[in-house]
């Protein structure tokens, strides 16, 4: 009989379980290698004996550990240790990370040595610096003059003799004729870019200028009315993702380093384009006409191609589509360790991708197989749901969370994981969370891809994916990934829900090989993130 491997019940009830470790250890050390550790402030000797006892070992109790299997069993599983989920869930306010304190070398060389320093002593001063640390101070800096003279170590600037206002950065030529902007330091260059206390002139000047980031062409625009929110579409032929992608990215007059820093517009933006690009490449497979205009679709334009591309997939068996998935990701926010370890991907912090799949690639062999899709993975996972339960896996997955109760199994604290719900979508604390601050996202109702979501569903998904971030880094996280598990536009699998999933990188949980086996390991349970991110949510909201 197959075995489900899911948190999700097929009462509609989360299960958890339970591991009580006691046992024996029988000691196989052969000799003792007693020493002295140090002493207390009274003088009183500390040593190791407690290291080499003489008999066999017992634990009557160690610390109980909740293991959770994922909801989606190709996502592993999650264990909390209660020694440190009760240490957080006593102390709510802990679930947080602490904003950086100011940071700057310039100025506390200055204050030391009793006297302002002039621009010459102060490259001194960074000439001096061995690059781990130039590295570090690139990325924690808080001080706009120390970043520029940063920048300016990186890169050839070119500025105005005048006021020394950066316009451009130098080119230089390879061998075969083309040009490159001249970087002295690419490492140094990136982390400094990407620093939010660098000057907006220099952010413009050195990244986000169109053009400056290389020959991606530009494909795509959102211009706001009032201007304000500026997003422009960028494609990326040689990609990683096969078949290229797009990117979308905050134009260079409308500059966001953080999420806090977005408006409702912006993430509108930046979500149409996403939308416009996939219906009109499924509007091309499909054979529907557009408009003949080299402009953006409109709102209202926008749902008629959705409305078509529905239509002319209805009939079944559904027409073959070449690509019949989206992918879409966001990296959010840039790390970069002094010991050269990149930590996040984003060269620019509101940046988000997305591109289609095909359906299937051919081999080495003459054949054919189906291309790898996450969203795909869920359909295989709920269909065997269905089949082991006679239920359909999203229904059941709604009443565990909208029916939840404490992993701990205590009776009092809080019980809800819902950070934020309305008629259309509900944004939750998974019960296994692969990152101990994950959030997941997913409409209310079946609607598995953003074909099958109608302006009012999409609406909701743009706004709760800003409220997702904007929560996530009112928290303190820094570096969050997103990602769309999306279902195949001709998928046969009605009760599919798009799912999003938001993933912070923590400062203090490293991938490690328990992660590498997909254990992930959590000292907190969801429910009190979930209370943490509430918590978060209405600070937000009371200060807007």
């Amino acid at each position: 009989m197959a075995t489900l491997r899911s948190c999700v019940g097929e009462n509609g009830q989360f299960i958890v379980a339970v591991h009580t470790p006691c046992f024996d250890v029988r000691n196989l050390r052969d000799n003792d290698y007693l020493t002295c550790l140090g002493q207390l402030e009274d003088g009183t000797r500390v040593d190791n004996t407690i290291n080499f006892p003489a008999a066999d070992l017992t634990e009557p109790g160690a610390d109980i550990i909740y293991e959770i299997a994922n909801a989606f069993p190709f996502r592993g599983a999650t264990y909390v240790n209660s020694a440190w989920a009760d240490q957080k869930s006593a102390h709510p306010e802990t679930i947080k990370i602490s904003s950086p304190a100011p940071c700057f070398l310039l100025k506390n060389f200055e204050k030391t040595n009793g006297t302002p320093a002039d621009t010459h002593q102060k490259k001194q001063i960074l000439d001096m610096l061995p690059h781990p640390l130039l590295i570090a101070l690139a990325q924690m800096s808080t001080d706009p003059e120390e970043l520029i003279l940063l920048a300016q170590k990186s890169c050839h600037i070119l500025s105005d003799e005048k006021n020394s206002t950066p316009w451009g950065i130098g080119y230089k030529k390879d061998s075969q004729g083309r040009s490159f902007p001249d970087i002295l330091d690419h490492e140094l260059f990136e982390v400094v870019v990407n620093n939010p206390c660098l000057p907006d002139e220099y952010k413009n000047t050195l990244v986000l200028k169109p053009g400056v980031q290389g020959h991606n062409e530009i494909t795509g625009e959102y211009l706001s009315e009032d201007k304000h929110t500026h997003v422009f579409e960028y494609l990326r032929r040689n990609s990683y993702i096969p078949w290229g992608h797009f990117a979308s990215n905050m134009a260079n007059d409308a500059i966001r380093y953080k999420a806090c820093d977005l408006s409702p517009e912006d993430m509108t933006g930046i979500r149409h384009l996403y939308y416009q690009r996939a219906f009109v490449r499924l509007a091309s497979q499909l054979g529907i006409s557009l408009p003949d205009t080299r402009k953006s679709l409109s709102r209202d334009e926008l749902e008629d191609v959705r409305q078509n591309i529905i239509a002319r997939l209805n009939p079944s068996p559904a027409p073959d589509l070449e690509f019949n998935t989206t992918l879409w990701g966001w990296n959010f926010g840039f790390g970069y360790a002094q010991s050269g370890y990149r930590l996040h991907a984003s060269h620019q912090m509101i940046h988000q991708q997305n591109a289609m799949i095909p359906r299937t690639v051919p081999t080495q062999c003459g054949k054919s197989v189906p291309s790898y899709s996450c969203g795909a993975m869920v359909q295989d996972f709920i269909t065997q749901y269905r089949e082991i339960t006679g239920k359909p896996f999203f229904r059941n997955y709604l009443s565990a969370i909208q029916n939840n109760t404490r992993t701990d199994g205590k009776k009092t604290g809080p019980d809800s994981l819902i950070v934020f719900e309305d008629d259309h979508v509900i944004l939750f604390v998974p019960k296994a969370q692969i990152s101990e601050w994950e959030l997941q996202l997913m409409p209310k109702t079946p609607c598995g891809n953003i074909i099958e979501a109608d302006t009012a569903i999409r609406d909701a998904l743009d706004q709760s994916i800003l409220t997702a971030v904007k929560t996530l880094e009112n928290l303190g996280a820094q570096m969050i990934t997103g990602i769309e598990f999306s279902k195949p536009m001709d998928a046969d699998c009605p009760d599919q829900h798009l799912l999003y999933s938001f993933i912070p990188r923590l400062p203090y949980a490293p991938g490690t090989f328990s992660e590498a086996q997909l254990r992930y390991i959590s000292g907190c349970y969801p429910e009190d993130v979930a209370h943490a991110c509430r918590t978060a949510l209405n600070s937000q909201n009371q200060r807007s």
